[in-house]
């Protein structure tokens, strides 16, 4: 991206923080509260209404803390549990269980299943699992909704699990031939001959990186390079991240993260909420140091997602079967897109391409939407997306399009605090922003929703979620 912020102001554009000339901090989680509208609703002709009963997610903790000993498919299998008790769905009614998860762990490549027969499914219910980023499941509920949309199943369970405190770590590639060619080797000579091509560098370790494999960039750069871009300053994003934190601390005070279940780790104490929720000073915030491009750099540990533990799960039906089932649903899941761009340079820029793209197919504006849930990678990121957003040359210069989408108000984006504060298991995060999403709407009163989230290799997604009828 070549400076859009200086082409932008030669266009005339405003390059203030679009809604930044307000204070950052709605007094209250309840500050996006609409009146309800008479809206259309977006039931469509000859296609199943597919909805959303319930979700849950284990409580979202800082990699290295509670979690630290467990296993992935252990935190999938409390989500699964969670949702068995919040839902009483019977397990044998579930057609189906898919889970997103990004960094696998070797032994239970498919965690779906393994979660799936650990929480007491039967044998009988298929799960599969999918991969894409931190949109995974996202994935894994588009996937649920085209299951049943075509008539395949009537009852799917998605969800997502990440566990960054135990990730794979691999011998060096040289290493790995070396043992798989002693485990093929026949004789004593011909051990002896490999053992005696051993060498010290062997034993360096191959490390998991949150980086691009296509540029070889890690994420954290290329989100200080798209802030600088859009000449977002380092207080700008400082301001941004307390506000997701300050609003994630009233919203967890007040008991608003109602997906959030209980969950007794062995051989420890029952962890009940998340505990990456810090709301600071800018004061303290402005004395750490930048974390990926130094020394000039504005992304920083204060501004960006933590690496985060944890697990959630949604149930999705078909209408006509909750209704037969006795469910009062939470939201219908409609409309929903994928987009990718280039991976070096709009690597984080998902939410601005999908937006436009899903409101065009649901018929909708921004106006429209009552309750934004957007996924916060880094603040730098947030506010690059709703610059390029309220830019008319962006839009027409890098998307093709002949205006702007708009940027979202304040006033109805991420009032209950967003990945910034609540935490980001890469895995799971897509059904934490659709349930937040329900959440909110049936508490506004508001009728639509709009989720949308960026994810490495430059890609993205966006959904809109409809309250249902009280």
């Amino acid at each position: 991206m070549d400076g859009p912020q200086g082409r932008m102001e030669r266009e005339g554009e405003s390059h203030s923080m679009p809604g930044f000339a307000k204070p950052l901090l709605p007094t209250a989680p309840g500050v996006g509260t609409v009146q309800a509208k008479s809206k259309r609703t977006l039931a469509k002709p000859n296609l199943r209404n597919i909805v959303v009963v319930d979700g849950v997610r284990t409580p979202f903790l800082l990699s290295g803390t509670s979690y630290k000993d467990l296993m992935p498919h252990d935190l999938a299998r409390a989500a699964l549990s969670g949702l068995l008790h919040r839902t009483s769905v019977p397990k044998d009614v579930v057609d189906y269980i898919i889970f997103g998860t990004v960094i696998q762990e070797v032994k239970t490549s498919n965690v779906a299943r393994e979660a799936a027969l650990g929480a007491g499914f039967s044998d009988r219910t298929p799960a599969h699992t999918v991969t894409m980023a931190c949109i995974s499941s996202n994935q894994a509920m588009t996937t649920a909704v085209n299951l049943i949309a075509s008539g395949q199943c009537d009852v799917v369970v998605a969800g997502g699990v990440e566990l960054m405190s135990d990730v794979p770590i691999r011998h060096s590639r040289k290493m790995r031939k070396m043992m798989l060619d002693l485990n093929k080797a026949k004789t004593l000579g011909q051990r002896l001959s490999l053992i005696s091509k051993f060498r010290l560098n062997f034993l360096s370790p191959e490390l998991p990186a949150v980086a691009e494999f296509s540029t070889n960039e890690t994420m954290g750069h290329s989100a200080d390079r798209l802030a600088a871009a859009f000449a977002i300053s380092r207080l700008e994003q400082d301001e941004y991240a307390l506000r997701s934190h300050s609003l994630a601390k009233k919203a967890q005070d007040e008991g608003l993260l109602s997906d959030v279940v209980p969950f007794k780790v062995p051989g420890k104490d029952t962890v009940t909420q998340d505990n990456g929720i810090r709301p600071s000073s800018l004061e303290q915030m402005a004395k750490l140091k930048p974390a990926f491009i130094k020394p000039y750099g504005t992304v920083t540990a204060a501004n960006s997602s933590f690496l985060t533990d944890g697990a959630s799960a949604v149930l999705i039906l078909a209408e006509e079967k909750a209704l037969a089932m006795g469910y009062k649903p939470k939201a219908y899941l409609r409309d929903f897109v994928y987009v990718s761009q280039d991976p070096k340079d709009q690597l984080l820029l998902g939410p601005t391409y999908a937006t436009p793209k899903v409101l065009e197919k649901a018929g909708l504006t921004m106006n429209d939407i009552d309750a934004f849930e957007f996924h916060e990678a880094f603040s730098g990121q947030i506010l690059a997306n709703l610059k390029a957003m309220d830019s008319d040359w962006f839009a027409q210069n890098y998307m093709g399009r002949k205006a702007k989408v708009g940027s979202p108000p304040l006033e109805k984006f991420n009032i209950w605090g967003g990945s910034l504060s609540l935490g980001h298991p890469f895995g799971a995060t897509g059904c934490r922003l659709v349930m937040a999403t329900a959440n909110r709407l049936q508490k506004e009163g508001g009728q639509y929703g709009l989720v949308a989230a960026c994810a490495a290799g430059g890609q993205g997604h966006a959904m809109i979620v409809e309250a249902y009828p009280k």
